[in-house]
């Protein structure tokens, strides 16, 4: 008889024995990526770590946290819940202190998601030593991430625009690899993408919507015109956001593009979140506010859009 147990070991089994060059058929039955919305994170409101950088530090001091208390930070000083990691915030990837984290996370009611890989490395290069090491160092980043149980990573995209072929390799080797530790790879509008409304949407399609993750940063586009088309183009497939705003006047003021038309634009496509905020501030006092500011009117404004409906 054929249980579901046996089924899962002869497909384990199957990609043990197999040398995989892309796309592999056996994890893909048993993983399923995350590419759709979670129904769970609708509404809910959160940060990317980085924004909150200028007061993070190794050790807890007057005006600073660590890494490790900045969930409780984040759930009791400015009632939000979701965390999207940067790796440039972290002081270690050792299994304790991620372990740590995971479980800090936890304790304080918040949801880690994401983990954007920032490191400085280059799947894309030309060079066959480096491409190694990049996935070497995106790979062993993978590892951490599925010890945090979040649920998407996102590799960095460079400034230059990569070889097609090369980039789409590179995601397929990454996709396989954290769809068998049950994370989801993550396309972000970014460096090379940035110029171009519908970049994200044209990589998707070369790498396969059923593998791959989207999603939207509101501030990384070139300009207004690129930024209101792509995000357009993008938020129809989100599965999480970047929320950012550049700097705010003193009276709360954002000048540099208009941040309830881009709320607008991923609501009216079906977007719901989570919500991302990336705004930071060096002084303490002034990011606070404005992380406040931001998250009380995207309530404001997801109320008004459900009252209408």
């Amino acid at each position: 008889m054929i249980t579901r147990r046996s089924s899962l070991q002869t497909l384990v089994a199957l990609a043990a024995s197999s040398t995989f060059i892309g796309y592999s058929k056996p994890v893909a039955e048993v993983f399923q990526p995350r590419v759709k919305q979670i129904p769970g994170l609708a509404g809910k409101l959160g940060v990317i770590t980085a924004t909150l950088g200028p007061q993070m530090s190794a050790k807890s001091s007057k005006g600073k946290f660590t890494l490790l208390e900045l969930p409780r930070v984040l759930k009791n000083e400015l009632d939000l819940e979701i965390i999207d990691f940067n790796t440039t915030n972290f002081p270690s990837f050792e299994k304790n202190y991620i372990e740590k984290l995971r479980d800090a996370v936890r304790e304080a009611g918040c949801i880690a998601t994401n983990l954007k890989m920032n490191q400085k490395v280059n799947m894309d290069s030309s060079h066959l030593e480096e491409r190694v090491e990049a996935m070497r160092v995106y790979k062993k980043t993978i590892d951490v991430a599925q010890i945090l149980g979040v649920h998407w990573v996102r590799p960095l995209p460079r400034s230059e625009t990569p070889i097609r072929t090369q980039h789409i390799s590179a995601y397929k080797e990454l996709i396989d690899y954290a769809g068998e530790k049950g994370i989801t790879l993550l396309i972000e509008n970014f460096g090379w993408m940035m110029n171009d409304p519908d970049s994200v949407v044209k990589l998707a399609d070369e790498i396969g919507w059923d593998q791959v993750a989207i999603g939207p940063d509101t501030g990384n586009w070139s300009d207004d015109k690129v930024r209101y088309a792509g995000l357009a183009k993008t938020f129809p497939h989100a599965v999480t956001c970047d929320f950012k705003a550049k700097t705010m006047s003193e009276n709360g003021e954002h000048r540099s593009y208009d941040l309830k038309k881009c709320f607008e634009i991923g609501w009216d496509a079906g977007f719901r979140g989570p919500w991302n905020f990336e705004h930071g501030n060096k002084n303490r006092a002034r990011a606070f506010r404005e992380l406040g500011m931001l998250r009380d009117w995207l309530r404001e404004w997801m109320n008004e859009k459900r009252h209408r409906n």
